[in-house]
């Protein structure tokens, strides 16, 4: 579907735009809660985490701009801080910038103390604020309040503690499992499978893999081909 400002005839372009307010506790993806979206059949959130990456964040944005596609980053803080150029890149063409902890700790957020959790989750928030927009975090609620835990690792102080700022919490309802070795080619047929045995959802991807950044584009063009719609997701709070 092409929109009315997207000047390529024949991209994939985005269906509607859903804003996504927060009051409270609000956590969705079907693979780690009772709920997801509010999407129709064939509806796709894109969602890419752990970037930015110098070698693969550009050619992810390369291929959403081709197709007039519009995504959901969830930045690791300390990666945000060292590429500031693409955190810049992804606001200016529309995305949507959330937050993935500051390092994505090996033990996980589940293996520190809350306390030590907590400020893992806000030092990232600030980073990304940080290079986003060149601001402090203002008050206690982030520029975009949308948050994803490394590794789905969350606690219920955790959610808690992201509940009394209204910070949505994201799953996934399928992935890509881009975390493993395998083709572009192969990543593209299991995501495909996926989707279309889910006929659509939250989809989870990482713009730090180059399997993922080679697959992109074909992915793009197939789900237009397959009458797949993209669903741009925003927070209301958040500014240009």
């Amino acid at each position: 579907m092409r929109s009315a400002t997207c000047p390529r005839e024949g991209a994939l372009g985005v269906s509607r735009v859903l804003p996504l307010a927060v009051n409270g506790e609000l956590k969705v993806g079907r693979k780690n809660y009772p709920q997801t979206l509010p999407l129709a059949d064939h509806e796709v959130v894109l969602t890419f985490d752990d970037g930015p990456a110098s070698r693969t964040t550009a050619r992810v944005l390369d291929a959403l701009r081709r197709e007039c596609v519009q995504a959901t980053f969830f930045l690791i803080g300390r990666n945000a801080l060292l590429h500031p150029d693409l955190v810049r890149r992804e606001v200016a063409e529309g995305h949507t910038v959330a937050h993935h902890s500051w390092s994505h700790p090996a033990a996980t957020l589940r293996g520190l103390p809350t306390a030590a959790a907590v400020a893992e989750i806000t030092r990232g928030m600030q980073a990304v604020d940080a290079a986003g927009w060149g601001g402090e975090l203002s008050g206690r609620v982030p520029h975009v309040p949308f948050f994803r835990f490394p590794g789905f690792a969350d606690t219920e102080p955790l959610l808690a503690f992201l509940a009394s700022r209204h910070i949505a919490v994201f799953g996934a309802d399928l992935w890509a499992s881009d975390w493993l070795p395998m083709s572009p080619a192969s990543e593209l047929q299991l995501v495909l499978r996926r989707l279309e045995q889910s006929r659509g959802g939250i989809l989870l991807l990482h713009d730090t893999r180059a399997q993922t950044a080679a697959t992109l584009p074909d992915l793009l063009r197939e789900l237009r081909l397959r009458g797949f719609r993209v669903v741009h997701l925003t927070s209301p709070l958040a500014a240009p």
